[in-house]
């Protein structure tokens, strides 16, 4: 038995908005055997644009059952039948979590005639309900109202069963099958042909655009996984019909799959992505020499080109490490920028000579290479005559790639003319220690690229 179902609503996601209408035609296969209809009571507010595509207004509900009142009489008419509707997640989550709301649990299983009828008549110019009508020539009347959308849906399973749509019913209702859970764009094979190994995922919407990029270790067992629930909020719902098209980029480890998802965040900042969104580094320590030949250094905002020795998520941390140097290699704090009020005669016959302070900004400098680790991490690549190569310099991350698995390294210079350079972040370098502390055997150790001072 299939019970044919339409809906109005207040708006697009269930769990803040109500029904006003529903249509339920039950049918055996071959005719309509019972039929619900009636207006619904959504105990809120409907929307003035809700009312000019529908015509149902609060007037017209205001003595019209609430659906408590009705879910009983609901639920048994759609308990042990198909649920069918056009574009059927959306009929199915609203009601689905107004039954829940009123104590029924809802399991049926669902047939979407948007999917049907590409299946049975490939190559129609539009699937919506009136388009698909017009193109099959199907009478549509009462349009945008539960019960005229409902009776053209029976109409149009009925023109689906007669034109060989039979076959893809049978397939589509298999426990097995993804018609169940795709979202309305997506087909089966949009999932079926995504690997298996680790890499990064990228959903696209109508216009190509990417909403949302993820990671996994599976690519095709991670993105079956958004799809398997259907909470009724509005931001999952948007979710779901928003995605249009799936692309990938496979990865040799889950590492690399890790820093390609944190960097691809950041350049894209698509839309459905929430993690990671924090503001890139901002804030770096500089050296410079005066006028008057003092090696001065000072925390400022990152510049692109304008080369670094340190970078700072937070002004904090960079004056909290820069304060540090100061008391260990006993530096001016006014040379530091840490007290920035004018320099006073007494302050300037204290100073030490230039030759003498700059010593001491050297040894602070080179206790600062020490702390900051230049190293490579060395994985397998995805063919067997190539290395990953993950590459951090002076503490941050530099960037990764592949190289021939017969490369001899030295420094990071021999590494950089293979590697693809990445901005450096918290999530990146993070994983990238938490990896080399778990797999030691990975790491190599090399010397700094340029040295950062010179006499």
């Amino acid at each position: 038995m299939y019970a044919i179902v339409d809906i109005e609503t207040t708006g697009g996601h269930a769990s803040a908005n109500g029904i006003t209408e529903i249509a339920v035609f039950i049918h055996d296969g071959q005719k309509v055997v019972k039929h619900f209809e009636t207006l619904i009571n959504p105990q809120q507010k409907i929307p003035a644009y809700i009312t000019s595509l529908t015509g149902i207004d609060n007037y017209m509900v205001a003595d019209a059952p609430s659906f408590d009142e009705i879910a009983s009489t609901l639920y048994n008419l759609l308990s042990d039948t198909i649920f069918v509707a056009h574009n059927v997640n959306f009929d199915y989550s609203f009601v689905k979590h107004h039954l829940k709301a009123a104590g029924y649990e809802l399991a049926e299983k669902k047939l979407c005639t948007v999917r049907l009828s590409r299946k049975t008549f490939p190559g129609l110019p539009s699937y919506s309900l009136g388009n698909l009508c017009r193109s099959l020539a199907l009478p549509i009347n009462n349009r945008h109202r539960a019960g005229g959308d409902a009776k053209a849906t029976v109409m149009l399973l009925e023109h689906c069963m007669a034109n060989g749509g039979e076959a893809h019913i049978a397939q589509m209702l298999k426990k097995s099958s993804a018609e169940q859970w795709l979202p309305l764009h997506l087909t089966k094979a949009d999932v079926a042909g995504l690997p298996a190994g680790p890499g990064v995922y990228y959903f696209h919407d109508v216009k190509d655009k990417i909403v949302y990029v993820g990671k996994a270790i599976n690519i095709k067992k991670r993105v079956s996984s958004h799809f398997t629930h259907n909470d009724p909020d509005r931001k999952r719902q948007n979710f779901l019909r928003t995605i249009c098209k799936i692309t990938c980029k496979e990865c040799a480890t889950e590492l690399e799959a890790i820093v390609l998802e944190s960097a691809e965040i950041r350049r894209l900042w698509p839309k459905y992505n929430v993690s990671q969104k924090q503001p890139q580094q901002k804030y770096a320590l500089y050296l410079f020499e005066d006028n008057r030949g003092y090696k001065r250094l000072a925390i400022d905002k990152k510049k692109k080109n304008f080369p670094a020795l340190y970078s700072f998520n937070l002004l904090h941390e960079g004056l909290v490490m820069l304060k540090k140097m100061i008391e260990e290699f006993e530096l001016h704090e006014k040379l530091c920028f840490i007290d920035k009020t004018a320099f006073t005669e007494t302050d300037i016959a204290f100073l030490d000579p230039p030759l003498v302070y700059n010593g001491k900004i050297k040894k602070a400098l080179e206790a600062l290479e020490e702390k900051l680790p230049t190293f490579a991490v060395m994985d397998d690549g995805k063919k067997e005559n190539e290395k990953l190569c993950l590459l951090v310099e002076r503490g941050n991350f530099w960037g990764m790639g592949y190289l021939p698995a017969s490369t001899n390294i030295s420094s990071a210079d021999d590494l950089k003319i293979y590697l693809n350079p990445y901005a450096d972040n918290d999530t990146i370098r993070n994983s990238i220690y938490l990896f080399v502390e778990k797999h030691p055997d990975k790491r190599i150790s090399l010397p700094a690229t340029t040295v950062r001072f010179q006499n």
